[in-house]
């Protein structure tokens, strides 16, 4: 709490706000930052560091436990009841500062509104310690036999979607998606087999796959031809080499940092993944799987 105050006498701010998500936007985070700040466990929420008060955001299923937790330096609130704007209209507007990398456009508009002035500014007080890469942590495929779909088949219809919109190119920032279209898997999550990757479908039909291609070694040859490889930090030096001028992005997992880098260049058309829709609807082998899954439950 003192090192996050010292930032924001540093930085001329008023106040700061930290997330659970990491940079991928799922529940768990490798790095449980409201843990470190405010010694909650639960699996939700968020924190407003103000500099004469300290405010934790959980749900309904977490107030009793965040008052146990987190009550002696903290107020707790309860979400969708109570968010920082409400709490923020009864002063004048405040610098508000955010890590852009961990918030999306759409999060900051729920939480804020207009009830303050959002400053994007980069801190490291999470910073993530580097991954070991071992067998029990590559990324996997999964056959169409298992799928119900090749990937080659589930990208040939995003193509079709994305032409009719009239996209250039589409940004696939959620990494439940990318495992959905590539056909692959991972352990990146302690409770789901979702990859942190991210992916591009260019306006030249190839799919560029962001994220650490270390876990790629068992795979990378058996995926499809058309797919290029890069880390994630290069993101931007491969941004600045697409043409078309039109792109959709994932408003839920978009980071502001991502969306400006992409808004900087390209017009953003959309901002839903075609893909959420395509994968909820279920071919007949997922359903069969899904059907002998909850019997042997």
């Amino acid at each position: 709490i003192n090192k996050i105050k010292n930032f924001i006498k540093l930085n001329n701010l008023d106040g700061y706000v930290v997330p659970k998500n990491d940079e991928f936007f799922t529940e768990y985070s490798k790095i449980n930052k409201l843990e470190i700040v405010a010694k909650f466990t639960g699996s939700a929420g968020f924190i407003l560091i103000l500099k004469n008060a300290n405010h934790l955001f959980v749900d309904g299923r977490y107030t009793i436990q965040a008052k146990r937790q987190s009550g002696k330096k903290f107020n707790i609130h309860e979400i969708p009841y109570v968010w920082p704007k409400d709490i923020l209209k009864n002063y004048e507007p405040l610098n508000i500062g955010f890590d852009p990398k961990l918030f999306t456009k759409d999060t900051l508009k729920l939480y804020f509104d207009n009830s303050c002035n959002l400053f994007p500014i980069n801190s490291d007080f999470f910073k993530d310690t580097t991954e070991t890469i071992n067998k029990h942590n590559l990324v996997y495929s999964i056959n169409s036999s298992i799928a119900g779909e090749s990937s080659t088949s589930k990208t040939e219809r995003l193509k079709k979607i994305i032409k009719i919109e009239k996209i250039d190119n589409l940004f696939i920032s959620a990494g439940e998606n990318v495992c959905w279209l590539l056909n692959i898997r991972g352990k990146d999550l302690p409770n789901s087999p979702i990859v942190n990757f991210q992916a591009i479908l260019t306006s030249n039909k190839e799919v560029i796959l962001f994220g650490n291609l270390k876990k790629l070694k068992v795979i990378k040859k058996k995926l499809n031809k058309k797919i290029t490889f890069f880390e994630k930090d290069e993101f931007f030096k491969v941004l600045s080499s697409l043409k078309g001028k039109t792109f959709c992005i994932d408003g839920k997992t978009c980071s502001v940092l991502n969306e400006s880098l992409i808004n900087s260049k390209f017009i953003i058309k959309k901002r839903i993944d075609p893909i959420y829709n395509l994968k909820s609807v279920k071919n007949k082998i997922e359903i069969k799987n899904m059907v002998d899954t909850h019997i042997q439950d």
